[in-house]
């Protein structure tokens, strides 16, 4: 048994509705579900501490069955992005609210892993957002939950408030061998602290598995296009045991998924990190996929830049670094030189 699973989880609210939702996942995993707004994340994590009751399904922690225990018997911590800390309590007395008996211990204890045992003396109107948030996440670990849900923690945080967060989450919840669910409409989370990764859309889970899967193999055009991977349309032109190549714009892109007959329309997911670029032919490179393209476009963000790239007729991206950028002085409308190793090439 899984230390905790969903299966075939429903609820009707009228004007909502989640459908048929299962996962499972063992201690210590972070969880990252990802979806568009309105897509139910929220209703979900609130349907597994206990505030809906669902239509069908089972919820169960520890090999114990959940699904229509209270709140406060599940064992389960929440933190929403809002921080919902009391105004006229000190962020020491904010922490021990959960507790049944104030622990000074314990307390103290779980302030000095989130780096706040300083600001204990005072209110929260004092505090920085990043600062208020670890209060929250403090008062929802002092209790010892068994799972802790995350409802877009950082999403009212900078970039850098955010990155500094995130790095912290991810040390304590190792430290303690926490099960986290947090769910997030930011890839940067995933990226940084996810193990598993879900994709919801309109109540309904369309792909579950670690993120390597998500990210590299995702399963329709909706998850690739959600997670930033490139997807083109093409044909099954020949096989062997080893590759399938495919025709995209009369270029010829192999990968290593066997499962199609030649003749078979596919699309191709291709990760934007997963392609260099050269000025010029590259020669005497193992990488089946020497491809021409020209460059499109090119858009900075941050210390990263996306260049669109274009073939005969469709359009996909590839990311540099912007040091790497300016080295090779691209311009829209050069031909460029991408290597796309067939390992990387996957058909959805």
């Amino acid at each position: 048994m899984s230390f905790f699973s969903v299966k075939d989880l429903s609820i009707d609210l009228k004007t909502f509705k989640l459908k048929d939702i299962s996962f499972a996942i063992e201690r210590g995993d972070y969880f990252c579900i990802i979806g568009p707004t309105g897509a139910g994340k929220t209703i979900l994590l609130e349907t597994i501490v206990g505030i809906y009751k669902p239509k069908s399904g089972i919820i169960t922690l520890k090999d114990k069955d959940i699904t229509k225990l209270y709140p406060e018997n599940r064992n389960i911590g929440m933190i929403y992005q809002d921080y919902a800390l009391f105004p006229h309590l000190t962020a020491k007395d904010n922490i021990a609210y959960g507790l049944k008996v104030k622990d000074d211990l314990k307390i103290h204890k779980i302030s000095g892993l989130l780096n706040i045992d300083h600001l204990l003396d005072r209110f929260p109107h004092t505090l920085s957002g990043g600062e208020q948030q670890r209060v929250s996440l403090a008062r929802a670990l002092v209790v010892e939950p068994e799972l802790l849900l995350m409802d877009e923690p950082f999403s009212a945080l900078d970039v850098q408030t955010k990155a500094k967060l995130r790095k912290l989450i991810s040390e304590v919840s190792k430290k303690l061998n926490i099960t986290i669910i947090h769910i997030t409409h930011d890839l940067d989370d995933v990226w940084n602290l996810a193990k598993k990764v879900a994709i919801i859309r309109d109540g309904e889970f369309l792909q579950f598995g670690n993120i390597n899967e998500i990210m590299d193999s995702p399963s329709t055009p909706f998850v690739a296009d959600f997670v930033g991977t490139n997807i083109l349309d093409g044909f099954v032109i020949d096989k062997n045991e080893y590759v399938t190549n495919v025709s995209v714009d009369d270029k010829i892109i192999s990968s290593i998924d066997n499962s199609y007959k030649i003749g078979d329309a596919v699309k191709i997911a291709i990760r934007p990190e997963n392609i260099i670029l050269f000025k010029k032919r590259p020669y005497e490179l193992s990488a089946r996929n020497v491809i021409e393209a020209i460059v499109d476009d090119a858009f900075i963000e941050g210390r990263l830049v996306f260049i669109m790239l274009k073939l005969k007729k469709q359009v996909f991206k590839a990311v540099l670094t912007l040091n790497s950028y300016h080295e090779l002085d691209l311009k829209k409308g050069i031909k460029v030189f991408l290597i796309i190793k067939a390992t990387t090439v996957r058909i959805v």
